[in-house]
């Protein structure tokens, strides 16, 4: 089988190449940073953007499965493009936010733009990624041991990427799964200060909690840059998922335990998803230096 990646180089992407280059498929990888990332051996990388679709023409040539990261104001012109080139099964990685029904402009018309295409589909919904906290509070660690939050009680249900990663590839190259829009979480409700408490174990060091106000953390993040400086207001809650105006005092008054079990990737793969402690003691030397 002959399966496209896009997003190639990303968290999710880059265990999803891995894998199926290991269960010997055919891969080929799509790239915006395609001169900036070293590939598996072998892999052929393709230079493109999904954000102008006439640069996934040659990559796309006799592809038969695709994973398709989320841009939705092409979505139905790269579809398109996959059904006439050819390909038959389209893996989205999604959002859990669409299951709750608080995604309606970003994720959703990717996974609605696949299904109206008539190819088969499965949508993978992560909940909130663990390697955001690497992004997050990767800087303030490695450089000062120490992580500043106005939230430290806010708890969650983090999942590893290569949870997602297994379901996706899964998804991919087995049959079973065409149809099924598959939620995943992490296995555990984790505050942000416990999680902190992971990551120090993981590193065998102390790291400091350090409890900010939201108004302090916006300018810490706006500070730090990348993704918390791009993120800063829909994390710390001064907007919602649309990008309207909410209320920081939000997100810690939330109880996710209302919520009861969260699904995981053990519904799909049959293996015990993987704890936020692991993926910790995954990402320890990110974490170090």
């Amino acid at each position: 089988m002959t399966i496209l990646v896009t997003g190639a180089s990303g968290n999710v992407g880059r265990n999803v190449v891995r894998q199926l280059i290991d269960k010997g498929h055919d891969v080929r990888a799509l790239t915006r940073q395609a001169r900036a990332w070293s590939p598996p051996g072998g892999l052929r990388v393709y230079a493109g953007d999904l954000t102008r679709p006439e640069t996934l023409t040659d990559a796309l040539e006799g592809v038969d499965a695709l994973f398709l990261f989320p841009v939705a104001a092409t979505a139905e012109k790269v579809v398109a493009m996959a059904k006439t080139a050819g390909v038959r099964r389209i893996v989205v990685l999604s959002s859990g936010a669409v299951t709750t029904g608080f995604d309606t402009d970003f994720h959703l018309p990717v996974e609605r733009a696949v299904e109206a295409s008539g190819l088969e589909w499965t949508h993978v919904r992560p909940g909130e990624f663990a390697m955001n906290k690497l992004q997050l509070w990767g800087p303030p660690i490695r450089a000062e041991r120490v992580v500043r939050d106005p939230a430290p009680d806010a708890a969650w249900f983090p999942v590893h990427e290569q949870d997602i990663a297994d379901v996706a590839v899964l998804a991919l190259t087995e049959d079973g799964h065409v149809g099924q829009a598959y939620t995943l979480n992490g296995p555990e409700l984790l505050t942000r200060r416990r999680q902190v408490e992971l990551i120090a174990e993981a590193l065998g060091e102390d790291i400091r909690f350090e409890v900010v106000t939201p108004k302090e953390a916006r300018e810490i993040y706006l500070a730090q840059g990348g993704f918390a400086a791009e993120n800063a207001d829909f994390l710390l809650g001064f907007e919602d998922y649309g990008g309207d105006e909410s209320d920081p005092s939000e997100v810690e008054a939330f109880d996710p335990t209302a919520l009861g079990p969260m699904p995981t990737a053990e519904a799909v793969t049959g293996r015990p998803a993987r704890t936020f402690a692991q993926w910790a003691k995954d990402h320890a030397e990110e974490f170090r230096s």
